[in-house]
């Protein structure tokens, strides 16, 4: 039976942490929207937009939908959870100095507020507008114009500013385990990379 050359030779390492890194990038891509407020939006929005053909109360109740959504995708970048000394999982924001709540006699200060939080808040709230202000119906209902002039704008900003956000995750990656995340057994502020 014939074998191939390439059987023989193990996969180099350096090809295998460059995978690795790129899956970990794609990972932190999936962290960036929390699915919840992405879903609830894309499930309501035809709802509450009429599918687009907007009246004022139509405009105000989608405008609101997307500050609530958008505020989820931002707040979330600043929960973060730890298994307790008894075992239990517990859910918290991150603060200057550890998480709160936190457990009593814990030491919580490897959680605090990093610029990387800031850097993902920030990227969770442009992707997420992007992707609400360029929602077929969104654009019906608060530019309908846009949608006829500016097509090529609508189908490629989405990807551009998705392409953008994934280069500052290989820079920032995300060490976060916010709420609907599962929380990692690594010690707090411990490095992946």
């Amino acid at each position: 039976m014939p074998t191939s050359k390439n059987s023989d030779n193990p996969i180099p390492t350096q090809l295998k942490t460059a995978t690795t890194s790129i899956f970990d990038s794609l990972g932190d891509l999936v962290h960036l929207l929390p699915a919840g407020a992405v879903f609830l939006f894309q499930f309501l929005n035809p709802l509450i937009s009429n599918n687009g053909d907007c009246r004022p109360v139509n405009k105000a109740l989608t405008g609101a939908l997307i500050a609530i959504s958008g505020f989820t995708c931002f707040f979330s970048s600043f929960t973060d959870s730890y298994t307790d000394s008894m075992g239990i999982k517990r859910y918290g924001i991150a603060t200057r100095t550890g998480i709160w709540p936190g457990s009593t006699g814990e030491d919580l200060s490897g959680y605090k507020l990093r610029i990387g939080d800031f850097v993902h808040a920030f990227l969770c709230i442009l992707v997420f507008g992007v992707v609400a202000l360029l929602d077929n119906n969104s654009v019906k209902c608060f530019y309908p114009s846009f949608a006829s002039h500016q097509k090529t704008l609508i189908v490629v900003l989405p990807a551009v500013i998705g392409a953008a956000a994934s280069v500052v995750f290989a820079f920032f990656p995300n060490r976060r385990h916010g709420i609907g995340f599962s929380s990692s057994d690594k010690k707090p502020g411990s490095s992946s990379a």
